[in-house]
């Protein structure tokens, strides 16, 4: 059992830091790390939403994502503020310059599909499994 090639997560943990490895020289020049830009995804499509959903749907703790949001508002692309219902509520809005990096990041699922080597159905199915496993994670 204490073999490497017996380990289901030694394959994923090497394939999601070779992945995000490539994913790298995409994101420098827009001055992104891959978990910004995780984190912009969840804006270009939320516009507006409080920490502790984002780390929801990023699977991130607000020790992760505090200092991360801090550093992605100090460069202009959010805006956090305390909830007026709630204080203790942090909800993280886009800015303009935010969503005018939509268009330059674009290009990088473009650019990222040609690293993945799967047939399209191989892809999928990989897709759909790891989601399945997240899942489980999201229940626990």
């Amino acid at each position: 059992m204490l073999k490497l090639e017996s380990q289901l997560c030694f394959p994923l943990y090497a394939c999601a830091k070779e992945i995000v490895r490539r994913y790298n020289p995409l994101l420098e020049p827009l001055g992104l790390t891959y978990t910004q830009y995780i984190a912009m995804m969840v804006m270009w499509e939320h516009k507006s939403i409080s920490v502790k959903e984002m780390g929801k749907l990023l699977f991130l703790d607000s020790g992760t994502l505090t200092p991360m949001l801090k550093k992605m508002e100090k460069a202009g692309l959010i805006r956090r503020k305390r909830s007026e219902d709630d204080e203790r509520v942090v909800i993280v809005s886009i800015t303009e310059k935010g969503e005018k990096l939509h268009d330059d990041a674009s290009q990088v699922p473009v650019r990222m599909s040609g690293c993945v080597t799967l047939e399209t159905e191989e892809a999928m199915q990989l897709y759909n499994l790891l989601h399945k496993l997240m899942k489980t994670f999201k229940s626990q």
